[in-house]
């Protein structure tokens, strides 16, 4: 009797009927594509009914087959796409050292160029670790300092240039490790220069505060008897004993003659400040015959 009432109930409950119903049309279904299975032959009749939905069911699980792949694809591809990105950026990383060794090859070059020049110094190269407050016109730290052998007694300082021999300031104070470069732009730094031709004028260079921006320096002290024109070159002059002769400094690219009394010129350095990575230090070499003859 409690079989009895509990199968009524279950099979009055809608939900049980349509669950069991359900399964029973996917069985058969299922049992109806086995070839020689008994509910194959039976359904044959059915079939006009039966293979749209076996087609449907089919159709559905390629779609999430292909749907599956799709997803897979897409995540190998990313894969690759993500590798090839990295072989590119080692490429470009390559290409970029290749051409700073060149570069940096270039530029010590051109350095032997300096100590062919000026036979009497001797030129070290140093990189720029830091630049003070702005790129134009800040006091630049180098890598080289006392440990180096680069000590400075009170009053002495060594010229700096760059690697086409270009001038860019002079060494102004040393620590154990670093040394600290006063560059032409800046408002304290000052240079005896002349015109770059045979018994050239004799002028002054300096820093100055309303030109460092634009990177320009101040010329004064022009003779009376002297016209600059603009495209002149100036070098130093050797005068002072600091700067040896003959180092390009820059051209003249305007000339104020409006006071006799204050006669003016403005000059572009050849050397480009923001740009540089590595400056020579001239230390000048002691001749060993003038020290025999001394002795």
């Amino acid at each position: 009797m409690i079989e009895v009432c509990i199968l009524r109930r279950l099979l009055s409950n809608k939900i049980f009927l349509v669950l069991m119903l359900t399964l029973l049309i996917v069985a058969i279904i299922i049992m109806s594509t086995i070839p020689g299975s008994p509910i194959h032959g039976l359904t044959s009749p059915a079939s006009f009914v039966i293979d749209p939905m076996q087609k449907g069911v089919k159709s559905a699980g390629e779609g999430f087959s292909d749907f599956f792949a799709a997803i897979s694809n897409g995540m190998t591809i990313r894969k690759e796409n993500e590798e090839l990105k990295a072989e590119i950026a080692e490429l470009e990383y390559q290409v970029a050292q290749g051409e700073e060794a060149i570069r940096r090859w270039e530029e010590l070059k051109e350095a032997f160029l300096i100590k062919d020049t000026f036979e009497n110094y001797l030129v070290v190269g140093a990189s720029i670790l830091t630049r003070e407050a702005d790129e134009w016109f800040s006091v630049i730290r180098v890598d080289l300092g006392e440990n180096d052998g680069f000590v400075l007694a009170e009053g002495d300082s060594y010229a700096v240039v760059d690697a086409r021999m270009n001038l860019v300031g002079r060494i102004m104070t040393t620590d154990p490790e670093s040394s600290k470069v006063l560059p032409l732009l800046h408002e304290g730094f000052s240079v005896s220069a002349k015109v770059n031709t045979v018994n050239g004028a004799v002028v002054k260079i300096s820093g100055e505060t309303s030109l460092k921006q634009d990177g320009l320096c101040k010329v004064t002290r022009i003779p009376s008897t002297v016209e600059l024109k603009v495209g002149d070159e100036l070098v130093t002059s050797g005068q002072g004993g600091l700067f040896p002769a003959g180092i390009p400094i820059g051209v003249i690219v305007s000339v104020d003659y409006s006071s006799e009394l204050n006669r003016t010129a403005v000059l572009k350095p050849h050397v480009i400040i923001g740009e540089l990575k590595d400056i020579f230090i001239m230390v000048a070499v002691e001749d060993s015959t003038d020290s025999n003859e001394n002795e």
